[in-house]
């Protein structure tokens, strides 16, 4: 698969600091997920199908355990001033917060348009 996988510091503004400069270089996807819900089951099911279908495109990903690190997984969200859920998805281009969705709207055509538009 064309992707790198990421991992962040444990304090969430340091962590979105984190991924907005590591944006800049290629385009980042936090994907959210608690490892009970067959929600978060299917939306990683999703995830993975079209990571495995990508060409070359670059790209940076970071999967954050809901449960494991609850602290990191709801402060991502409150520094980016949007609700948290799970699953969710959390796109980062250009050193910018630039999409976001979860439950149902985490599918392959989703992941598409936020992450290979230019």
């Amino acid at each position: 698969m064309p992707h790198d996988e990421m991992t962040l510091p444990e304090d969430p503004a340091a962590a979105v600091q984190t991924l907005m400069d590591s944006s800049r270089h290629a385009p980042v996807l936090v994907f959210k997920k608690s490892p009970i819900c067959p929600v978060s089951t299917m939306a990683e099911g999703n995830l993975m199908s079209w990571l495995s279908m990508r060409e070359d495109a670059p790209l940076k990903v970071c999967v954050v355990d809901v449960i494991a690190a609850r602290e990191l997984a709801r402060g991502l969200t409150g520094e980016l001033g949007i609700r948290h859920e799970s699953p969710q998805a959390l796109v980062f281009k250009n050193g910018e917060f630039v999409w976001h969705d979860s439950h149902g709207g985490l599918t392959e055509d989703a992941f598409s348009a936020a992450l290979d538009a230019d």
